[in-house]
């Protein structure tokens, strides 16, 4: 799987071979797509294994967190082909599954929402695009081959083939202002 992660990248990339591979090394996308399969294969070893390979993933996904902003644990289900093109800000359930081939930008969140029956995370399909600023959380589905602008914030299922936007943007819903009435 992380070689299909990397090509993605890879291939984004324009110029020779170096500099792609250099772009590869450099991306903080890549940095944290390596570091969580690195903690999803040291998750399915052996107890003697996992008492030296947890802790070096713990520390990885620290300093992947404090350096570059990218939140995606372990316990997260991601299919092949994932690409972060931007550090910074995303979040990503333990309990999020996400299909292959899915696109995710900075500002991102695929978090858990709701109570009772209803909390749960969303299940992403695959090759999704995600947005910068999109939130996508609750118990949801988002179907194959879909688009989640800039700044949506989805909590309803959608569709495979559907495009989703912020509309229509912001909503006035008082004039009072900002202070209250002994500050004028």
């Amino acid at each position: 799987m992380l070689k299909k992660d990397i090509l993605r990248t890879y291939n984004m990339v324009e110029g020779s071979a170096l500099k792609r591979i250099i772009g590869c090394c450099i991306s903080p996308g890549v940095h944290a797509v390596v570091v969580y399969r690195f903690g999803r294969w040291a998750k399915r070893r052996n107890a003697f294994f996992r008492i030296f390979l947890d802790p070096i993933y713990a520390v990885l996904f620290y300093i992947i967190l404090c350096a570059w902003g990218i939140e995606i644990p372990r316990s997260a289900e991601i299919g092949e082909g994932l690409y972060v093109g931007h550090c910074g800000g995303i979040t990503i359930s333990s309990s999020a599954k996400i299909g292959k081939n899915v696109n995710i930008s900075q500002q991102v969140t695929i978090g858990v929402s709701g109570q009772g029956d209803k909390q749960g995370v969303p299940i992403i399909g695959d090759d999704v695009f995600i947005a910068p600023g999109a939130k996508i959380f609750g118990k949801i589905n988002v179907g194959n081959n879909v688009k989640i602008g800039a700044n949506a914030v989805v909590y309803k299922d959608i569709p495979d083939k559907a495009i989703v936007v912020l509309d229509p943007g912001f909503k006035i819903i008082s004039f009072k202002g900002n202070r209250s009435k002994s500050d004028q």
